[in-house]
């Protein structure tokens, strides 16, 4: 139905989209998640010719719709739009704006141009309001109408930019309802979305977008239970990465410390996770790892999972050295009593270590007993 190919679009400081490349089939329902700023909503808009592509391709039904000859007008009647703004024509009533572009631009008739938006409008719950204006309904009202607006046209393939953040929770679920009446009845769709458990429920497949591109595709089984790439891993799991490397022995400790600070605070974790994992990176980079690496070569990942509320380090580092086996006891007590777990996994093919932390949340105290001080 619709091939994408090497699509790129530029702007003259971004470049959202850098190479995509995918088949949409009839009856496709596709998910298109990922994070802000990631193409999402430009790849709908280049699909819809309302952005023209850099360079490129989309095939429509054998036809390259991006060539120069191609009459965009004909081409977006092919594919309805339905805005997160709902974009209605404020002077019109409800049922004059789902008649209006059958009746301008397929030749309908008046009397059936209205018969078919009744018909429309009775499909997503909004033939009481037909003779309203905009102004009159509320957002989620103007957005079935939107969609009443756009199925209009008989599109092949219907484009929903985020269609539900511009509402309110309590009307989020009236929309929701109509887009899966329309996947009941096979409409080929893509969905830009933040809403993951209507993404999963609604789609047959989930596009995940990074890097100016599909990142991850596959069922929304594969994406939401196991995604296979990093990124999309992170996404799904609502982690939050903070990364940086340790390689001087004049290493901005205190730089490190705010960084984390600023980490914690921007991704609203608890203040006992946040102590522990400062302590961490300076019990054992600073005073375990430092001391003993001659050249130091540390890389620090810092995870937070939002859904599990924990935090997790991994110190990856040069050389076949294990923690405990440092003689600096202080140190490594501490490091135990603001960790949950401690992983450690050497690889010898690239001759570094690898720990593995999670940190605790408890704030537990440091017993006495277990302080040992060398003569």
């Amino acid at each position: 139905m619709i091939e994408i190919r090497h699509l790129r679009k530029e702007y003259e400081n971004a470049v959202p989209l850098k190479d995509v490349n995918t088949v949409i089939n009839e009856g496709d329902v596709i998910a298109v998640i990922g994070p802000s700023g990631t193409g999402k909503s430009t790849l709908l808009r280049c699909m819809n010719l309302l952005e023209q592509p850099t360079s490129g391709q989309i095939i429509l039904n054998g036809q390259d719709i991006t060539a120069e000859k191609c009459e965009k007008s004909r081409i977006r009647r092919k594919m309805g739009m339905v805005f997160q703004s709902f974009h209605l024509f404020g002077h019109l009533t409800v049922i004059e704006n789902v008649m209006y572009a059958p009746f301008r631009l397929l030749g309908l008739s008046r009397q059936e141009a209205y018969d078919k938006a009744i018909k429309l409008l009775r499909m997503v719950g909004m033939e009481e309001k037909q003779l309203n204006y905009p102004g009159q309904l509320s957002g989620g009202q103007k957005q079935r109408a939107a969609i009443a607006r756009a199925l209009a046209m008989d599109p092949d393939i219907i484009l929903f930019d985020e269609p539900t953040s511009a509402l309110d929770p309590t009307m989020i679920g009236e929309v929701e309802a109509v887009i899966r009446e329309l996947a009941r009845q096979k409409k080929t769709m893509m969905i830009v979305t933040h809403e993951m458990r209507f993404a999963r429920e609604i789609s047959n497949r989930v596009f995940y977008m990074d890097e100016g591109g599909i990142y991850e595709e596959g069922r929304p089984e594969e994406i939401f239970d196991h995604p296979a790439k990093e990124k999309t891993t992170r996404f799904i799991k609502g982690l939050k990465v903070l990364e940086f490397s340790i390689s001087s022995k004049s290493f901005d400790y205190a730089d490190a410390v705010s960084r984390i600070e600023q980490y914690c605070y921007k991704n609203q974790i608890p203040p006992r996770s946040g102590i522990s994992l400062q302590s961490i990176v300076e019990e054992l980079c600073m005073q375990i790892l430092m001391p003993e690496l001659e050249q130091p070569d540390i890389q620090v990942t810092i995870i937070y999972a939002q859904q599990q509320e924990k935090a997790e380090v991994t110190v990856k580092y040069p050389g076949d050295f294990r923690p405990e086996e440092t003689d600096n006891t202080l140190a490594y007590t501490i490091l135990k009593a603001h960790s949950e777990s401690i992983e450690y996994r050497w690889d010898p093919a690239y001759s570094r270590s690898t720990v593995r932390i999670i940190a605790d949340s408890s704030s537990k105290r440091i017993p006495v007993k277990d302080f040992r001080f060398s003569d």
